[in-house]
């Protein structure tokens, strides 16, 4: 199953290593480091799935799952960050994030939470 993902990190280097490897598995990927230019696309397609930091400069990764939540329910956000505190994990998980994922991480640690994301979308899909 091909899936659309966005990845919003302000670090490129996360983006840029997901991207690849994602890409390799079939999916189609927009990688983002500027969460403006994220909501953008956001606001034109809702993707799959999106993987997003909680801790950016000026809009975090609450934010973005609100607006992805309130867009379309059904796809699957998965939260990173290098500050992995058990109230941020709360409240992600409370506003419907799918998974919560501590930095640093490995890239199958992200695979492996975007292929559970997938497995429930096809559930959900009746597939």
């Amino acid at each position: 199953m091909s899936l659309k993902i966005l990845i919003l990190d302000d670090e490129t280097i996360v983006g840029e290593r997901l991207k690849a490897s994602l890409e390799k598995d079939g999916h189609y990927l927009e990688a983002y480091t500027n969460p403006h230019e994220a909501i953008e696309s956001l606001n034109q397609e809702v993707p799959d799935i999106v993987v997003t930091d909680i801790r950016m400069d000026d809009i975090d990764g609450i934010k973005i799952l609100e607006l992805v939540r309130e867009k379309n329910p059904r796809t699957k956000v998965i939260m990173i960050t290098g500050y992995a505190t058990l109230e941020v994990a709360r409240e992600s998980l409370t506003k419907g994030a799918f998974d919560f994922i501590a930095k640093p991480f490995k890239i199958k640690e992200i695979k492996g939470a975007i292929e559970k994301a997938a497995q429930a979308l096809a559930t959900e899909d009746g597939g």
